[in-house]
């Protein structure tokens, strides 16, 4: 099948948010701050405002009144104390609201955002910012784990911002800045702790994950915003007359345009009714496009010049804005002498950046996937996302799972070798079964682990000879998918041509949704996908969604979709039957056509065009067969995260690697990887999503990774940033798409593009280790990082 968005792609015409101009369109540019961190005692834009092109400056002044905005007015040149703000609140984020629009008092990191200009041209808007002059008062930085959480470290934040807790279930726990420069904490227990008591040996092990992986989305962060109506102002900000009020139009490149409707809403203290958010295909996220990003700027920037406002961030700004965290991970293992696994004990640290973002998010994945896919008699983990001067953290493909996969897949390998038992073997004697539930409360595995992992071990050759000097080793990545309590809504439509439409809140990014949904609707009404059209995502018309993360479009709105797709059906089979005066059970609908079956069953069906029928009863205006769909996993106060997990998403991978000894350098000559979509939909946007997650599991394996110096990023451009190159791919790549059809989507189905990235890194260390002996238990596996770990075992007696 050829993908649906295959010819826009490859012509250029397809709509991405970066296309977006319209007429009197500024630009944006923004000033951020050359300190990690600083007080800011003065802004001066008075020159800038007046520079060519120039026509709306953003900056503290409008986002605050009172006290503070009165102590600034003298300093920031201008002097504006009886203006109101141009919102309601000056700060975003998921459970805690910390991240300003544009700083306030203070900047936190290295590329803060202080100063925003919108002018004719984006030369002219960069070339105002070179006129702005701000005054910082440099402070004290916390730019590690180590200084972040000494005794009388400085506070990222040292008053505590807006936040909040989820009502977690059975043996889960949260809650925000259970200490200084802690923004969350996650936990979760079960089972009994003297589990520890009778195990024949009780190991631990500390893992460093330190590839600050940036997502380098093709699409850059772009927002383009428009007011329409009467000008807007805070005396008529919480009107609901939408005859007299403005509304704003905002075209942007996000993963999740409701909950980003919902936040602009909130800053702006409008209605949700007053924000209309349009999404055209997305150039790549892989999470860094949840939440507010460019929107806000925009759309202040938009308010204040009275004409429409584009923001776009280069590539390199990218860097600045969102990363994968790096994290500390401490096991503690108590195992019995044949390898039976019976307790975990694991304490995770995740290096939040300057703002919380989606830390609290990862920390709850990290926190709850390091036990494995496994079975334990008891397992406490506990979570700290840990604010520091550097860019802030966010969703990463697989977040979470990506941390707790290395950490976990490499102790399993390492206890192996403690017991002189099989690393294999070890797996499969404590893998869940199919059906069984991951801890109390959870939803069941819906694969076979052991299977999958026979697959891959097969592929790699885990029981054959090894050439001279190469090691081979496996993993398994696992994950929950579908993202936690998420609703989705969806709405499908028949016309009296036949055709129909899907409409539903999934965002295209590149892994092929707008196939796979519009392939389940043609399935449910039996017509050629030719004849499935896709209707563009407007958060005014389309159905609400949460948001298109967590491998979720097939096993969250794929079910949404189906149920739509076959409401409309019936009605459409319910109003042939009356039109032709048989029983329902006698209607069928197939490409298009209606069929009488005869009543015997006996013949072939008479197949008669829908047209006439309709327009027999509606006249020639024709009509249009609706049908509405919705899936929500159920609350459950036992489940730990709210409701049970809707599917899980496993990565089998293998992996066969030389090292040189004299360097470190890792060459992986073999890589297999496997996936199971339950039931494939479309075989090359499953074996795309394998393979791209593979290949981004490999750069963070091997190089990939955000350098720090006390807080400045020294490595923040694309031409500086270590990226997988086609050379770099081993000599045999080979993915495996499974099709164990126990999914919950439609037909059986499951969603991939996060579980073929988890297990890569464990897989490459476990290889690394049976190469040479030595185990290296920090990432990215680059030649330093190696050759250390092998200068260490030498001195070692």
């Amino acid at each position: 099948m050829t993908r649906s968005d295959a010819a826009a792609k490859v012509s250029g015409t397809a709509p991405y948010a970066v296309d977006v101009a319209l007429e009197g369109m500024l630009h944006a540019k923004v000033l951020r701050s050359p300190h990690p961190h600083a007080l800011i005692t003065r802004i001066d834009t008075v020159a800038a405002s007046q520079a060519p092109g120039v026509r709306a400056v953003l900056t503290r002044q409008d986002l605050l009144n009172g006290e503070l905005r009165e102590r600034w007015a003298a300093n920031d040149g201008e002097h504006r104390p009886s203006e109101s703000p141009l919102v309601a609140s000056h700060s975003y984020g998921y459970f805690i609201k910390d991240q300003p629009i544009l700083a306030l008092d203070r900047v936190r990191y290295l590329g803060d955002a202080v100063v925003a200009i919108a002018a004719d041209t984006e030369l002219d808007a960069a070339r105002a910012l070179e006129l702005v002059r701000v005054d910082y008062e440099p402070l004290p930085a916390v730019t590690d784990f180590d200084a972040a959480l000494a005794d009388g470290a400085p506070e990222v934040f040292p008053e505590a911002p807006l936040g909040m807790t989820p009502a977690y279930g059975q043996g889960a726990s949260g809650g925000t800045r259970p200490r200084p420069n802690v923004c969350y904490r996650f936990g979760y227990e079960t089972g009994d702790p003297a589990a520890f008591d009778h195990c024949d040996h009780v190991f631990t092990d500390v893992f460093g994950f330190d590839g600050r992986q940036q997502h380098l989305h093709l699409e850059p962060f772009v927002s383009v915003a428009r007011w329409t109506g009467p000008r807007w102002s805070a005396a008529t900000a919480g009107s609901d007359d939408s005859t007299t009020s403005s509304r704003l139009e905002l075209w942007s490149s996000c993963q999740n345009p409701f909950p980003v409707r919902k936040e602009i809403a909130r800053l702006l203290g409008i209605g949700e009714h007053r924000v209309r958010m349009q999404v055209g295909y997305l150039g790549g996220g892989f999470g860094a496009k949840n939440g507010c990003k460019t929107e806000p700027i925009a759309t202040l920037l938009a308010l204040k010049a009275g004409t429409p406002v584009r923001y776009c961030l280069t590539l390199d700004e990218g860097f600045l804005t969102m990363r994968q965290h790096n994290a500390r991970l401490t096991l503690r293992t108590g195992v019995m002498a044949d390898g039976t696994l019976v307790a975990r004990d694991a304490e995770v640290l995740l290096d939040a950046g300057a703002y919380a973002d989606a830390s609290p998010l990862v920390a709850e994945k990290a926190g709850y996937r390091v036990a494995g896919p496994y079975r334990w008699q008891h397992i406490r983990t506990v979570t700290d996302a840990v604010l520091t001067n550097t860019t802030p953290a966010g969703p990463f493909r697989g977040f979470g799972g990506t941390q707790a996969n290395f950490a976990c897949e490499s102790q399993i390998d390492m206890i192996a070798a403690r017991l002189g038992l099989d690393p294999v073997e070890l797996r499969r004697r404590n893998l869940i079964g199919l059906g069984e539930s991951y801890v109390p409360g959870e939803s069941a595995m819906d694969s076979d682990l052991t299977e999958g992992l026979d697959l891959v071990a097969s592929h790699i050759g885990m029981d054959e000879p090894r050439p001279p000097g190469r090691g081979r080793g496996v993993a398994v990545g696992f994950k929950d998918s579908g993202g936690v309590n998420k609703p989705a809504q969806a709405r499908v439509k028949i016309a009296t041509s036949g055709d129909a439409w899907v409409q539903c809140g999934t965002v295209e990014m590149g892994q092929g949704a707008q196939t796979a949904l519009r392939e389940v609707a043609a399935r449910v009404l039996d017509v050629p996908r030719s004849r499935i059209h896709w209707s563009d995502l407007d958060t005014d018309h389309t159905p609400f969604d949460q948001g298109t993360n967590a491998s979720s479009a097939i096993s969250v709105m794929g079910q949404a979709v189906q149920k739509a797709a076959e409401a409309a059906r019936l009605r459409l089979l319910l109003f042939s039957a009356t039109a032709l005066g048989v029983p329902l059970q006698r209607v069928e609908f197939r490409d298009g056509l209606v069929f009488i079956v005869p009543p015997d069953g006996i013949g072939e069906p008479e197949g008669r065009p829908l047209a006439p029928l309709v327009m027999g009863t509606y006249g020639g205006t024709g009509y249009e067969f609706t049908g509405e769909g919705f899936f929500k996993a159920p609350s459950d106060s036992h489940a730990p995260l709210e409701s049970p997990c809707v599917s899980w998403e496993y990565g089998w991978g293998g992996a066969e690697v030389s090292v040189d000894l004299e360097t470190g350098a890792v060459t992986v000559h073999r890589l297999v990887v496997s996936g199971d979509a339950g039931t494939v939909l479309h075989e090359g946007a499953c074996r795309g999503q394998d393979e791209g997650a593979a290949v981004m599991g490999l750069g963070g394996a091997l190089f990939e990774t955000m350098r720090f110096d006390d807080g400045v990023l020294a490595n923040g451009r694309l031409v500086d940033y270590r990226v997988p190159r086609s050379s770099d791919l081993p000599a045999e790549f080979v993915s495996i798409t499974q099709e164990q059809g126990h999914g919950p989507g439609p037909f059986g189905s499951k969603g991939l593009g996060e579980g073929a990235m988890l297990p890569v890194a464990s897989a490459i260390a476990n290889a690394i280790a049976d190469a040479t002996g030595v185990r290296v238990t920090s990432m990215p596996l680059t030649g330093e990082t190696v050759l250390g770990a092998l200068d260490a075992a030498r001195d070692t007696p």
